[in-house]
């Protein structure tokens, strides 16, 4: 098992890693058409279930998404700390109160 994510020039942080387990993550979702329009804004929110340099970040999700398994890729950099607070997601109205941790990803289709 390597320690750096394919693709990923930054060494896994197993410690980080380790200490996402059991936390709360809201992720915050941007889909782009293949001309780079916003086409969708999906935020979701959960526990960390699982933590690999192979496999990514898994959240069991909580709230709208209650139960479904939720998986984002394994870069520790773009899990930041969450400021202390209510944050209300756009896409279902839920309000989720001091998360842990937060990620945002933008996700862009391919040209045809």
């Amino acid at each position: 098992m390597s320690d750096t994510p394919a693709g990923d020039e930054s060494p896994w942080d197993a410690a980080f890693a380790a200490d996402l387990i059991g936390k709360t993550l809201l992720i915050g979702l941007t889909r782009l058409d293949a001309s780079g329009s916003v086409v969708e804004q999906v935020q979701l929110h959960g526990i960390v279930t699982e933590a690999s340099p192979d496999l990514g970040i898994t959240v069991i999700c909580q709230g709208d998404n209650l139960g479904e398994k939720f998986r984002v890729p394994p870069d520790l950099s773009a899990i930041v700390a969450a400021e202390p607070g209510s944050y209300r997601l756009t896409s279902t109205g839920e309000v989720v109160v001091d998360p842990d941790y937060t990620t945002s990803w933008t996700i862009q289709s391919p040209l045809s």
